[in-house]
């Protein structure tokens, strides 16, 4: 049903405008070949008619109502179109063959045909309806049915796209296997499983991997830190070809409880996103995270590479900030703090730059309400309130939509003396 809902429509509007065309085109042809019996009943119209507006001049400059030179321009105008009349009437017309005809129809079925073409080619003829809530309910189905983090490591084991692991000596492959026995008598050496969990990563043994780094992050407990959770995360993903399972989820979850702002957990959410059919989640997630993301991150250059794909699927409008901007998000609170140790001069350049390359990323690529905000009391406390008025007035356009964001920058800019 939802082919033909397509098809039928589709193919109706199609053939209805060919038709039109294909009409239009050939009641003109039947219009020129008539012409030259047609042409004389419509000139002597044209001529009567501009014959009786030679008359009403004459009456209207009798009785005063229009000025002499103005009738002479008037009558003058006349007289060239009834020039034009009678030389139209006296030129040959020459019908146009019956050929022309029927390549106007063939120019009309040639496009026709044309744009099917196109379409079966770059279209998706095949594809169904796919309204907004079906799309969210495909994607919440997704991430519930997801493989467990044991199927998805069994299934690349087995991968044929699963690179071959990196080459180990003899000597170091043996100290390893000493070292997983002996954690076998051992199991509460946190170093020992330490070690293993780095030394499995390194020939890319990353299941092994994450069984230890799990028990050490089991024998630490509660002092274990975001990083080790990191690293767990991590090789879990990649011992499942880099698919988020529903258990690596729960470590990132746990991640981000930790640290919100965390870019490991920040990135591996979007990635689960749009492992589930959340493209536009993802977007959200990696474009914030891009803004404020050094050039050195890890993720950096995965997101450079795909974001805007994915703005283009989320529907929004978006241009890749150039790498040397990337990460200039303007002076923090401990380097302001530094900079106090500085002599005046270099307190100024430092900070100055900080702030010229955080107006450089905001201009070229976007930022959140907090950057804004950090630029407009930055350019006050420099003195420079002329620019700071000017970008506080462009803030107002960009968060106009967004009144918590609003409330972020009417703070800055009260603080900077823009509002009461």
């Amino acid at each position: 049903m939802e082919f033909w809902s397509f098809w039928i429509p589709a193919a109706l509007i199609t053939l209805v405008t060919a038709a039109l065309v294909t009409l239009g085109f050939w009641r003109g042809m039947r219009l020129r070949e008539g012409q030259g019996e047609a042409a004389p009943v419509t000139e002597k119209r044209e001529m009567r008619v501009y014959a009786q507006q030679l008359r009403e001049i004459e009456r209207d400059l009798a009785r005063g109502l229009v000025a002499t030179d103005e009738a002479d321009r008037l009558r003058t105008e006349i007289a060239r179109r009834l020039l034009d009349a009678d030389r139209t009437a006296r030129a040959p017309v020459v019908p146009a063959p019956a050929a022309a005809r029927w390549l106007g129809l063939a120019l009309v079925v040639l496009s026709v045909a044309v744009a099917g073409l196109v379409y079966l080619r770059a279209g998706s003829p095949m594809y169904p309806d796919q309204p907004l809530t079906q799309r969210h309910a495909e994607a919440a189905r997704m991430h519930a049915e997801r493989p467990s983090q044991s199927e998805l490591e069994a299934e690349w084991a087995t991968s044929p796209q699963r690179t071959a692991p990196p080459e180990a000596d003899d000597e170091f492959l043996a100290l390893l296997a000493q070292l997983r026995s002996a954690l076998e008598t051992r199991p509460l050496d946190l170093q020992g499983h330490r070690l293993l969990a780095r030394n499995e990563a390194n020939i890319g043994n990353h299941a092994a991997a994450a069984a230890a780094q799990r028990r050490v992050i089991e024998l630490l407990g509660d002092d274990a830190t975001t990083g080790e959770y990191v690293v767990l995360a991590e090789q879990m993903i990649l011992a499942a070809g880099g698919v988020v399972s529903p258990e690596a989820e729960r470590v990132v979850e746990s991640i981000l409880r930790r640290d919100p702002r965390n870019g490991a957990g920040r990135y591996y959410t979007g990635l689960m996103f749009a492992q589930t059919g959340r493209p536009d989640l993802t977007f959200r997630l990696w474009r914030a995270l891009l803004d404020e993301s050094h050039p050195d991150a890890p993720w950096v250059p995965h997101i450079r590479s795909t974001i805007e794909d994915l703005s283009a699927i989320a529907g929004v409008r978006y241009t890749l900030p150039p790498l040397a901007a990337q990460g200039a998000r303007g002076p923090s609170d401990d380097e302001l703090a530094a900079a106090m140790e500085l002599s005046d001069e270099e307190r100024a350049a430092m900070i100055g730059s900080m702030v010229e390359g955080l107006s450089m990323r905001l201009a070229t690529g976007g930022g959140n309400a907090g950057e804004w905000a950090r630029l407009i009391s930055a350019l006050g406390v420099l003195g420079q309130n002329e620019r700071a008025r000017a970008i506080w007035a462009e803030a107002r356009t960009v968060f106009a939509d967004q009144p918590d964001q609003m409330r972020v920058i009417e703070e800055a800019a009260r603080g900077a003396g823009f509002m009461d």
